[in-house]
């Protein structure tokens, strides 16, 4: 539930200087001329979103410099943005998809066909690191009959397509070097980006559609979460996209000057093993970490209250959502007696690679302080976000790590076996199929609750709570989402009075 709540204002004892930083809170100026400062702790990895640039590339281009032929909106719908018509077969097997006119990437080359067709194969291309790659393996065949005609064929129906397209960034075919620059049909173009500092985007003054309503937004990171809080203090930034300290909301409670929104959150902070080797390819085992944890304690010690406690990877928000907390209850001694069976009476030792950004160090810390207790040595091995897509994601060198992962409706990727988790129940794997290829939402939702009670019965990982939304800004800023589905945050309708 959505909800705006205000927050006590409390002296900073001492605010961290920001290097780099666009100033002041943006400009002075109001209304057309503005320039939003955007804090986040989520800086991008490169500029691709196939190319492993995490969720802080997500977060800044998705919907500002790149746009789908559909997005998926901050309320969670889904709506066409470049298609302008699309009828599909009676079979569900071939869509057609019409382009809108005179639409133009900022390099100034018209949208075509080939663009759409080039972006999807990027994203199912065999080096894609696109999270979604598998959602369109039942690509069999992409036509272009024209410049204004796509149409795509599948090899089997599947009921998410126009859901899983609202991934895919619409990029102009004849871009280079993607993971440093820019070549889309969003509201804005790529300004400067300092790494390790700030991304700036300017408005595009020849958009296709209707025009930012600022002129410039600057995203600014930071890798501590007190730094980003104390930037939103002393007026250097704007608005903060995802609070990731509870601690520092005092500042902001009861103050005219802030607008505090709690909103839907999609973000899992998830303990995910790699299912493919000892001791965690056995289900005891996994289940025996899991009733080790305190879930509930380690959301207050991190979130207070805020944050929700969940039994599978799927939030509230989804449709087949269930309560499944109870599945892998925390009880110290069935976990010891789970290792016992799984013939670890004496536990064992493993590492945990945890990236260095907050929240994860301290979840760290908290699990290994738990699992001690049931004889299970932690030993932390922290990794920079790098280190982690490259070590972890492609290749798969793990035995157990900490990841947040963003998306809505992703339970399905414990139906591939491939995923970086390695989680394999041909079950599992079936029913996500047949869940895709259902012709009414309710038999989808009627398979993916079995996936969801499956997984958590295996305890395919350990989901350890669902992160707050919590967006905070000053009060004369105005027009931002507080829901940040998938980390997307549309930054074209923020305006300062």
């Amino acid at each position: 539930m959505k909800r705006t709540i205000g927050l006590v204002a409390l002296s900073v004892a001492a605010a961290v200087a920001l290097a780099g930083c666009a100033g002041g809170g943006g400009s002075a100026a109001t209304g057309d001329d503005a320039t939003i400062a955007v804090g986040s702790l989520y800086e991008p990895q490169n500029l691709s979103n196939t190319g492993g640039g995490g969720q802080g590339v997500t977060e800044a281009f998705t919907g500002n410099v790149y746009e789908g032929l559909y997005r998926l909106t901050d309320d969670g719908e889904v709506e066409p943005v470049l298609a302008a018509d699309s009828t599909v077969s009676d079979d569900g097997l071939t869509y057609t998809f019409t382009l809108k006119d005179g639409v133009t990437f900022h390099s100034g080359d018209p949208l075509t066909s080939a663009d759409v067709k080039s972006s999807i194969e990027a994203v199912t291309a065999e080096d894609s690191q696109s999270a979604r790659k598998s959602s369109f393996a039942v690509i069999s065949d992409i036509a272009t009959p024209d410049d204004k005609t796509v149409v795509i064929t599948l090899s089997e129906r599947s009921i998410s397509f126009i859901y899983n397209l609202s991934y895919v960034w619409i990029v102009n075919d004849a871009a280079k070097d993607l993971k440093t620059t820019e070549d889309g049909t969003g509201p804005y173009t790529l300004g400067d980006w300092k790494r390790g500092s700030t991304l700036s985007l300017e408005r595009w003054d020849d958009y296709w559609g209707e025009p930012a309503k600022n002129a410039e937004v600057v995203f600014t990171y930071f890798t501590d979460a007190t730094a980003l809080s104390n930037a939103l203090v002393t007026k250097q930034i704007d608005i903060i996209t995802s609070v990731q300290s509870p601690d520092q909301l005092s500042q902001f409670t009861d103050n005219a000057d802030y607008v505090v929104s709690d909103g839907d959150s999609t973000t899992k902070e998830v303990l995910a093993f790699n299912d493919r080797v000892a001791p965690f390819d056995q289900a005891l085992v996994r289940k025996a970490v899991y009733s080790a944890i305190d879930t509930k304690k380690l959301l207050s010690s991190i979130w207070g209250d805020y944050g929700t406690l969940i039994g599978s990877m799927v939030p509230p928000t989804d449709p087949w959502y269930e309560d499944l907390t109870q599945v892998n209850p925390y009880d110290p001694e069935l976990a010891k007696q789970q290792l016992a069976e799984a013939g670890f009476a004496d536990g064992f030792t493993f590492t945990l690679d945890t990236p260095s950004y907050d929240p994860h160090p301290a979840v760290a810390e908290f699990l290994q302080s738990e699992l001690a207790k049931v004889g299970i040595t932690v030993e932390i091995n922290t990794i920079s976000a790098d280190e982690w897509y490259s070590k972890v994601f492609k290749e798969r060198d793990f035995q157990a790590t900490l990841q947040e992962h963003v998306n809505d409706r992703d339970v399905v990727w414990y139906g591939n076996p491939d995923f970086y988790w390695g989680y394999d129940n041909p079950e599992v794997t079936q029913w996500v199929s047949e869940a895709e290829q259902a012709t009414t939402t309710d038999e989808q939702t009627a398979k993916l609750k079995l996936v969801n009670e499956q997984i958590a019965e295996d305890a395919a990982s350990v989901w350890l709570y669902l992160y707050p939304q919590i967006v905070v800004a000053a009060s004369d800023v105005s027009g931002y989402g507080v829901n940040g589905l998938n980390s997307q945050f549309f930054v074209a309708d923020i305006v300062r009075k």
